[in-house]
């Protein structure tokens, strides 16, 4: 019960839908259009007009006939033109018919309800405007008329009409006559005709006027306008036979197309009398297809004149092109008779006008007007047209219906007509056979007589496994007497349903193909079955957008290719879909999974992930070490992959180790005997054959600190003359050094760490350059010897020591006596300051004794007195001054020390069992690569240690020299040599220390120059602190 109430539902909705998009009533549609207008031109909304719900494409609009000149947009219903223009004057319907509204073009437009629950047909007519296309032209662009002498003024001469293609506003408006050259050109006169008055007589117009020849227009009873010449002045053939005039016709269209002619006016004699017809209209009936000579009327006219003037001839007036094609009109008889067959259903009228002429100079004339009206016969056979309609397929005579349509759905659309008229044009039809089909008329309205549609209905279901086609033919026979009749037939093919999708055997094909294939090899074959039949069972094979182009596959045959070179290092896998397609309708298809595995092949050599290897080594390196490591890859797979590695070298210092790569060298490097080293590594794979690569590998070995600097200038023995008005920054001396090593380990810094106890001299760090930073004075003259640190950047840092002497003078009148100075402070312990006039302290230092002993005797003078007051003057007290009592020792007082009084040693030092032999110190010379040396100016408390030593018998836990030079007991001098060390040599200073002393320098600080561990005066050589040895800090 529920399921019939649902499907009752369903009825009830088409039905109410089918009511409200379904046209209540039939109607003819009827549109204006002017002509010649460009494609798309809005003609009006078919749907609205017809009161039809459009836009949602349940319901569509399909142009049946017409479309020649229009197309109509299917969902909306909207019709308009299309790229053809319209010509209303070259429209065959359109050549004799004179009322703008029965100028139209056909259409027909056929409407689908929703889900094809409804076909209807409807009629419509777009009525043709005509534009302003076509200029009024004259018969002749030279137009003569003939004047007879002493004509009287106001005498009136017809003159030639034009014609116009167009009609009504844009047809002929007005004539104009230019008088001739003789006249200067002007404009004699123009005249535009009025409206014919109700008793149809001729009315004229004002015209302009000269001397001889005015314009004006008549308005006939037919409508037309006839320009006419008027005499205005006295005519003397004998003075002036002939002028010559301009005649201008304009039509009223916007703008105006104009045209002219050239009107000469013959003067002749005098003819008196017009001919006259008998008839202002001839009418007559011509039946259509009247063979040529057939006579069809005469027309006569009668001249009251006599002789030449009397004589009559019959010409055409205005008449059309087709009018003087058809048509032949004796000149003398005006017998008017056919010249070709007249065919009514391209001409069913012909109006035109005829002159009477006589001859008379000049000639008379008069016009009639002729009406042919042409009678049918039955000389046309019915036609059939079957087109198609709706969605049902039809091409060629051949409709394709799909056997699942239901009962009495349209197929076609027929159409009978007949062009002959009347009862000769009344057609009946009717299909011929035992078919599933019928007839039907499109309207109950039968419409025309001659002109009838169907619609060509399946009356009974369609099996295409009994009949895949029929011949459905059609006969159509009209009412003429005798009847003529025609046929035409339509061929069905039953379609057959697509219901079964393609089949493949396997969901997935597995296929194995090699690597390094030839292009368009093929690699596997697939089918697929269909239960159809014809079309439904052909399938076309394709494969999914995922291949990339790099298969592809015979759509008939399922062969599937590959278009590329496989590479298995690229990829060594694809998979991907096949497809199989019927071609029914709708389309069925199956698919199925390919997968190609590609197999590898040894196409690829070793490849090593460098060209060059560049390896960096420290030298010093133990022997057998690693050195570096190459990498190398084969892209093959399994024994084309597995690589052997072999050293190519002369001197078989390296070996490398297979499975890792792994460098080794056999021996140390020493990067002052060779600093690179290049070989060749090969690797060779498994394959068959085998493949081989090579890299080069280049061994860079890296610098170690291992040389300390070398001082080039100056020597030890040498010294540079100062004078005393040197300004500041002057430069005093540069030092020169090198270091053998490389890099950091030559970056050389320069520094003062001794003798400048006045800050006299600076020196830049990096270029070694001492300048003077301070003024001279008298104190300063003599000789400064700078103990100067050179040390590299390396780690931990080398460095070394030279001497740099400065003889602050205004000349050198001596020089044995500066060479002696010289000389003595070689001998010189270093933390002992050579440093300008040693008088000049010594006299300070006397002076200051002197006042302090004064001093001193004028404090125990006062203190005495002031206690022999005190003790006469006041009682004793207990807690008073004692005498014999040993005052607190006043630790102000400065203490005086006994020069040949040893100092006391340490109680709680040992004496050191190394040997009273001195220390060798070795001081490596630098590098001579002339490398740039940095460094800033440094304060002498900060300054880098003064080199690293290598002691022979000290060791590393010897106190440094500093701390030696702090004791009170007189030690011996270092012994430098004369001469500065050489690049490349070793120098070597003995120095006499006690056994205790010796020391293995270690790149540490030394505070030498420290005014808390020594003095720097030559006068304080011998002056040592009486406190025990003990460190100093600085």
């Amino acid at each position: 019960m529920r399921t019939t109430g649902a499907v009752d539902y369903l009825c009830y909705s088409m039905l109410i839908l089918q009511l409200l998009t379904q046209p209540a009533a039939k109607k003819v549609l009827r549109y204006r259009l002017a002509e010649e207008g460009p494609a798309d031109i809005r003609i009006g909304n078919v749907a609205a007009d017809l009161g039809i719900v459009a836009g949602s494409g349940e319901v569509t609009f399909t142009l049946e006939s017409g479309s020649e000149f229009f197309k109509i947009d299917n969902i909306t219903g909207e019709l308009s033109t299309n790229e053809r223009r319209i010509d209303r004057e070259k429209l065959q319907q359109c050549q004799m018919i004179f009322d703008e509204n029965e100028c139209f073009i056909d259409f027909e437009v056929s409407v689908i309800g929703p889900a094809q629950s409804w076909l209807d047909l409807f009629e419509g007519k777009v009525i043709i405007l005509d534009i302003n296309d076509n200029t009024p032209s004259f018969p002749s662009p030279v137009l003569t008329l003939s004047v007879e002498e002493n004509r009287p003024i106001g005498t009136l001469y017809l003159l030639p009409t034009a014609t116009d293609r167009d009609f009504g506003r844009n047809g002929i408006e007005r004539y104009e006559l230019i008088q001739d050259s003789s006249d200067s050109g002007r404009r004699m006169g123009s005249s535009m005709g009025g409206n014919g008055d109700s008793h149809g007589k001729r009315r004229f117009e004002d015209s302009s006027r000269n001397s001889f020849f005015e314009l004006q227009v008549a308005d006939t009873t037919d409508g037309e306008k006839q320009p006419q010449l008027i005499i205005k002045g006295a005519l003397d053939r004998e003075q002036r036979d002939s002028y010559e005039l301009t005649l201008r016709v304009r039509d009223g269209g916007d703008p105006s197309r104009s045209s002219q002619a050239i009107l000469r006016v013959m003067i002749t004699d005098v003819n008196d009398n017009s001919p006259r017809f008998e008839k202002s209209v001839y009418e007559a009936d011509l039946p259509e297809n009247s063979s040529p000579g057939a006579p069809i009327l005469q027309l006569k006219a009668v001249d009251a004149d006599v002789g030449v003037n009397g004589q009559i001839e019959y010409v055409f007036g205005a008449a059309t092109e087709s009018v003087r094609r058809l048509l032949r009109l004796d000149e003398s008889t005006g017998w008017l008779s056919v010249l070709h067959r007249i065919d009514r259903e391209e001409v069913s009228q012909l109006r035109f006008t005829v002159m009477a002429r006589d001859r008379g100079q000049p000639p008379k004339t008069d016009k009639a007007t002729v009406v042919l009206n042409i009678k049918d016969e039955n000389d046309n056979e019915p036609t059939i047209d079957i087109r198609k309609i709706g969605r049902i397929y039809l091409r060629d005579g051949v409709a394709n219906v799909a056997e699942d349509v239901v009962v009495d759905t349209p197929i076609a659309l027929v159409q009978v007509s007949d062009r002959d008229q009347d009862q000769n044009g009344f057609v009946t039809c009717t299909v011929v056979g035992d078919v599933p089909f019928q007839l039907k008329l499109t309207s109950e309205n039968d419409g025309e007589m001659n002109k009838k549609k169907y619609f060509l209905h399946t009356s009974a279901p369609l099996d295409y496994e009994s009949v895949q086609e029929y011949t459905v033919v059609i006969v159509a026979v009209d009412s003429g007497s005798p009847s003529l009749s025609s046929n035409n037939s339509l061929l069905v093919k039953v379609g057959d349903t697509n219901d079964n999708p393609p089949m493949f055997s396997k969901s997935t094909v597995e296929v194995s193909f090699p690597e390094n294939n030839a292009p368009a090899e093929r690699v596997v074959t697939v089918r697929a079955t269909d239960a159809d039949s014809g079309k439904n069972a052909e399938l076309s094979y394709s494969l999914d957008s995922s291949v990339n182009g790099i298969f592809s596959i015979d759509p008939d045959s399922g062969d599937i290719r590959v278009n590329a070179i496989l590479d298995r290092e690229q990829t060594e896998r694809y998979e991907f879909k096949v497809v199989a397609k019927d071609k029914g309708m709708p389309v069925l298809q199956g698919s199925a999974t390919v997968v190609v595995l590609v197999a590898d092949k040894n196409d690829n050599e070793p490849k090593f992930m460098q060209d060059v290897f560049t390896f960096y080594v420290k030298e010093n390196l133990q022997p057998n070490s690693p050195v570096g490591m190459v990498t190398v890859m084969d892209a093959d797979k399994g024994p084309n992959a597995q690589m052997s590695l072999f050293v190519e070298e002369e001197e078989e210092i390296f070996s490398i180790e297979n499975d890792t790569g792994t460098i080794f060298s056999t021996v140390s490097f020493d990067r002052e005997q060779k600093t690179q080293y290049s070989f060749r590594v090969k690797a060779v794979d498994g394959g068959d054959p085998p493949r081989s690569a090579t890299t080069t590998v280049s061994l860079f070995v890296i610098d170690e600190n291992d040389n300390p600097p070398s001082v080039i200038f100056p020597l030890n023995n040498t010294y540079t003359l100062l004078p005393p008005a040197s300004t500041e920054k002057t430069v005093v001396r540069t030092v020169v050094a090198t270091d053998t090593d490389t890099g950091v380990n030559a970056d050389l810094n320069f520094s003062i760490v001794g003798g400048n106890p006045y800050k006299l001299f600076e020196m830049d760090r990096a270029t070694g350059v001492i300048s003077l930073v301070g003024k001279i004075e008298q104190k300063h003259y003599g000789l400064h010897r700078l103990v100067v640190l050179v040390n590299d950047s390396g780690q931990p840092s080398q460095s070394t020591t030279t001497l740099v002497h400065v003889f602050v003078n205004e000349s050198v009148a001596n020089s044995s006596v500066v060479e002696a100075l010289v000389a003595k402070s070689l001998g010189t312990p270093l933390n002992a300051d050579i440093a300008g006039d040693p008088n000049y302290d010594r006299s300070k230092q006397q002076l200051s004794i002197i006042i302090g002993v004064v001093s001193g005797i004028m404090t125990v003078i006062l203190i005495i007195l002031v206690v022999v007051m005190a003790r006469y003057c006041r009682p004793k007290n207990k807690n008073g001054y004692e005498a014999g009592k040993k005052d607190h020792e006043d630790f102000f007082t400065p203490q005086q020390h006994d020069k040949g009084k040893k100092p006391k040693k340490d109680k709680n030092k040992k004496k050191s069992k190394q040997p009273l032999y001195s220390s060798i110190v070795t001081v490596e010379a630098s590098k001579p690569n002339g490398q740039r040396y940095d460094g800033v100016n440094e304060k002498l408390s900060d300054s880098p240690g003064m080199g690293r030593y290598r002691s022979v018998n000290g060791g590393p836990g010897s106190p440094d020299l500093a701390r030696h030079y702090k004791s009170s007991s007189p030690l011996p001098t270092v012994q430098l040599h004369p001469q500065s060390p050489t690049a490349g040599k070793k120098h070597q200073a003995v120095q006499d220390l006690p056994p205790a002393n010796t020391f293995v320098g270690t790149g540490d600080n030394i505070s030498l120059g420290s005014d808390h561990c020594s003095e720097y005066s030559t006068q304080t050589i011998n002056k040592y602190n009486k406190q025990t040895l003990g460190p100093c800090l600085t």
